[in-house]
């Protein structure tokens, strides 16, 4: 017999992680941007990434990032906030996901 309050709890919950897992790291990813942290991977420096840009398309990322950052309206202290909000924002991410871990996996339950 299912005990379809328990299912509704657990799918429930499972949805709701799964969204705040996801916000939080689009979230993240945004105020690092914001910053002025463009995520831009060379790709001499991460080999095994599924998409290499090629020399001219490496430079005009990285022009087209450098005008982003020209064109920020923000301040310095700002994007300092900004970058820190964004380091918090993947922190509570990872925690999220190792206490989904940790509520998986009965051996932690010690």
């Amino acid at each position: 017999m299912i005990d379809w309050a328990a299912f509704l709890i657990v799918s429930t919950a499972s949805l709701v992680s799964a969204a705040l897992v996801v916000s939080l790291y689009s979230l993240g990813l945004r105020l690092l941007t914001t910053a002025g942290r463009i995520p831009l991977v060379e790709p001499y420096e991460f080999t095994g990434a599924i998409t290499v840009l090629s020399p001219k398309k490496a430079a005009k990322q990285v022009k087209r990032a450098r005008k982003a950052a020209a064109a920020n309206p923000l301040s310095d202290a700002q994007k300092r906030l900004a970058l820190y909000a964004g380091y918090v924002c993947f922190t509570l991410c990872a925690a999220a996901v190792l206490y989904g871990v940790y509520l998986i996996v009965p051996v932690l339950h010690v």
